[in-house]
């Protein structure tokens, strides 16, 4: 679901890019790879752009399949067909552990991990590997940390972006007495309110716990669980911070909520990914009208991001994908990306000043900065029938506590079924 919201509402190409200029060694001239993709539309384009640098550069053609929300079952179809591409960007880490354990994926070589090693901090590298091996690496990010705001509304109480929880509890009751919610909830997109616990559970458990619950190494009725639930509690469960018809409010509904003429809300957390929603649908200006401020530190916590993404993998280990899966692991490749807009990539040693305004390069930078505490998205590490499933799972028991958010001990117990049965134990 976050995949298509994405495409579809994709920043427009904002400039030409001038990382595709000049002719390389053309060594691959004559020979031809295929890359599918989830990307549509403008991402489609951006892209596509990024693919003609590198035949500018080596000479070989590149295909690109565009296969949407689709993508696992395009990718399964074309392996069970003996009909894999070169090489496809998988935004689900639990998809690329099963490829590579099933023996469909290669091991990115010795230049490629050396590549990403130099470009990213280590956990990007741990993100890729299955087993001890380098199968990946993430092209293309996306910052789920983010709370975007009507900088008229927070004008209104003299509010200034929250550092900590407790201030945002403060600064959304402030806004709620003068007659406008103070959040906007997606509600009705399951997958929203996972990026909630998902930001709550990073720092209120901290990185380690939250790679176990990722795993399921611990349960869903551990007490991290309850301390992140009662910390959310504290917002959704105070209706009058809370903007009203929250569980029937879809993701871009609830920016529009914001952003929009008249606004219901002053506030709606979300990725960098909102931007495009309030270019698209509204008149406001992002870094004017709409502005972001970094999820707040709970309890102290230390800054971290909870991140998206689309992971470069390769089914076939030719020279010519090997080379496709280098330039993609270089800041070259992505700065061309970066120049157009609608994208962020991990990888430090993109030039700050290749994201095309303040905003961008702001969201960018909070993601190299966050260095190791950086974790992906929880929900995308999960089976889907836990973690992916509309009406059901994490999703579907995350709505419910969100309609009855003083009901924790239920919700764990819930959660803990579900993840028990869609994990196998």
């Amino acid at each position: 679901m976050r995949k298509q919201w994405i495409a579809l509402l994709a920043l427009t190409a904002a400039a030409c890019s001038g990382g595709a200029a000049g002719t390389g060694s053309q060594e691959f001239k004559g020979q031809s790879v295929e890359v599918v993709g989830p990307w549509t539309g403008d991402e489609q384009k951006s892209f596509e752009k990024v693919m003609a640098a590198f035949t500018s550069k080596t000479g070989a053609e590149v295909k690109y399949t565009p296969a949407g929300d689709e993508l696992p079952t395009v990718l399964q179809t074309r392996i069970s067909g003996g009909t894999p591409p070169n090489v496809a960007l998988v935004a689900q880490p639990g998809l690329v552990a099963q490829f590579a354990r099933a023996g469909s994926l290669k091991p990115v070589n010795a230049e490629v991990e050396k590549a990403v090693t130099e470009h990213n901090a280590a956990v990007w590298k741990k993100f890729g590997s299955v087993d001890g091996k380098l199968y990946g690496f993430t092209f293309k990010t996306a910052n789920k940390s983010a709370f975007w705001y009507s900088d008229k509304a927070f004008q209104q109480v003299g509010a200034t972006p929250p550092a900590t929880w407790d201030d945002l509890v403060k600064t959304s009751k402030a806004i709620s007495e003068t007659g406008l919610a103070a959040v906007a909830v997606g509600g009705a997109d399951g997958w929203t309110l996972t990026d909630w616990f998902e930001n709550v559970y990073l720092r209120t458990a901290g990185p380690d716990n939250y790679d176990k619950l990722a795993k399921h190494e611990i349960a869903w009725t551990d007490p991290t669980v309850r301390k992140a639930l009662e910390e959310l509690a504290k917002l959704w469960g105070d209706s009058t911070l809370i903007a009203s018809g929250a569980l029937q409010t879809e993701f871009p509904k609830s920016v529009i909520n914001v952003f929009g003429e008249p606004p219901s809300a002053a506030m709606v957390f979300e990725a960098d990914f909102v931007a495009s929603v309030i270019s698209t649908n509204t008149k406001a200006k992002v870094g004017q009208d709409a502005k972001f401020f970094p999820f707040p530190s709970v309890a102290g916590s230390k800054d971290a991001v909870v991140a998206g993404g689309d992971m470069a993998v390769q089914f076939k280990d030719d020279k010519v994908t090997t080379e496709l899966m280098k330039f993609l692991a270089s800041p070259e490749s992505g700065q061309i990306w970066a120049e157009l807009g609608g994208f962020l990539s991990p990888n430090k040693d993109i030039k700050p000043t290749a994201y095309p305004d303040d905003v961008t390069q702001d969201l960018a930078k909070r993601i190299v900065d966050a260095g190791d505490n950086v974790r992906f998205d929880m929900s995308d590490l999960a089976p889907a029938a836990f973690g992916g499933t509309k009406g059901a799972g994490e999703w579907k028991d995350l709505q419910d506590f969100l309609a009855d958010p003083g009901n924790v001990d239920g919700i764990m117990q819930r959660l803990e079924a579900d993840a028990a049965k869609a994990y196998g134990k």
